[in-house]
């Protein structure tokens, strides 16, 4: 398959476009699909999980195959679900697609990757391949420190994944894919619908979160919404700096001047309506921020809370710590789960679960000034274990002294920092 994007590689090279993409959704590619799935995921409306698929793997994958030949094959409504919004009492709703749609749309979202990752631009982080939210971090950093930025544009794009045009959608891949019926297939993802509460519902707009596809045509619509109008047309027309940092549908703009940032703003609303989508103006702003300002403003941005300071030489510094918002959702989380948890594991199982959690959240917020946030937060975990072996405990209370010696032999995992933002590190 590797030879095979290579040709799409050179296709797009030569001729700017791609043709003939159908030839490579085969048995071979399909069944990579499958093997990615993980089997602990939730269920489609089919009901149907990776091992039920399993038992008849060649003869449903051939049967699948001969459907997408003969464009009998379509796609089946996605099962809504909702999971909680961090850092608010909102739900986020989710599609999870069938067993068999998922297989598919895993197919189609490599052969996308394979292409797009030719034509996106390097203000691009989100969901693409050796590209991450700490990578989009500090390049924001290096773009506040060292260039000569003074206003931020933080804006945020309301219900975007919910409010996609199709019909844009399929404008914007039809630049680039000249395939029609791998064109038709994307449309019958898009308008296969949602099934909630035992009723189908059909969609004229978004693209469901939950599904495979979804994150990179995503991608291909913010790229021409609002990367390529930024790169050639705002930039072009600003006589300061300007900068663009894109995580998915999260993203922040520096400006070197007052003027062009509030230019910006005002054709961003614009642009955002041509296009369908509407500005969150509860949640943007425009604000003085970098190392010619004293301004005391901060902005927020994938999970941190980033503000003005000053290293221990006194020399500037853009600081970065835990957002209070993702800080009380990682406490209720914790809390949450050891109370689920507490009653059904012995406590060295218990305490090497709650590590592994632990790890994971280090991982992502373990970087550059938020060691100390890490350390708090280990703190309120190790006083929240207490409280729950306490409650379990048939003797009630337990004290420090008896609980010290439970960590002796099974520790709380201490945090580090895993990612340098630091420019000159």
């Amino acid at each position: 398959m590797e030879s095979g994007f290579r040709k799409i590689e050179l296709q797009y090279k030569k001729y700017g476009n791609v043709q003939g993409l159908m030839q490579y959704i085969n048995k071979d590619t399909l069944l990579k699909q499958h093997r990615k799935q993980l089997g602990n995921k939730a269920t489609g409306i089919d009901k149907i999980t990776k091992y039920d698929y399993q038992r008849n793997i060649n003869d449903n994958i051939d049967k699948l195959l001969t459907n997408m030949k003969t464009m009998s094959y379509k796609p089946k409504a996605a099962r809504r679900t909702y999971i909680p919004k961090v850092g608010s009492n909102e739900l986020r709703p989710l599609g999870i697609p069938a067993y068999e749609d998922k297989i598919v749309q895993g197919a189609m979202a490599e052969i996308l990757r394979n292409i797009y990752e030719n034509i996106f631009l390097d203000c691009s982080y989100g969901f693409r391949p050796n590209r991450d939210c700490h990578k989009a971090l500090k390049e924001l950093d290096r773009i506040i420190m060292w260039e000569n930025v003074n206003y931020i544009v933080d804006a945020d794009i309301k219900g975007f994944f919910n409010n996609v045009n199709h019909e844009w959608l399929i404008k914007f891949l039809e630049y680039t894919i000249k395939d029609k019926i791998f064109i038709r297939y994307i449309s019958r993802f898009l308008k296969a619908g949602i099934m909630e509460d035992m009723q189908q519902c059909e969609s004229d707009k978004g693209t469901p979160q939950g599904g495979l596809i979804s994150p990179i045509l995503a991608n291909v619509y913010l790229h021409y919404v609002l990367d390529v109008w930024f790169g050639k047309v705002v930039k072009a027309q600003c006589k300061g700096n300007a900068f663009l940092i894109r995580y998915a549908d999260d993203f922040v703009c520096c400006f070197q001047y007052k003027s062009e940032a509030e230019k910006f703003y005002k054709a961003l609303k614009e642009r955002t309506s041509k296009f369908d989508l509407q500005l969150a103006e509860d949640k943007s702003k425009i604000i003085p921020f970098g190392r010619n300002t004293k301004s005391k403003e901060t902005f927020d941005f994938l999970g941190f809370t980033h503000r003005n300071g000053k290293s221990r030489k006194g020399l500037y510094k853009l600081i970065h710590h835990t957002s209070a918002k993702k800080s009380r959702a990682k406490k209720e989380s914790v809390k949450q789960w050891l109370k689920e948890k507490v009653y059904i594991y012995p406590t060295p199982y218990l305490i090497k679960k709650l590590n592994i959690k632990l790890v994971g959240m280090y991982r992502y917020y373990g970087i550059s000034d938020n060691v100390q946030w890490m350390i708090k937060f280990r703190q309120y975990v190790r006083y929240e274990l207490k409280k729950w072996l306490s409650r379990r405990s048939q003797k009630g209370y337990i004290t420090w002294e008896k609980y010290n010696k439970i960590l002796q032999y099974n520790p709380i995992a201490t945090p580090k920092i895993y990612h340098s933002l630091w420019q000159f590190e």
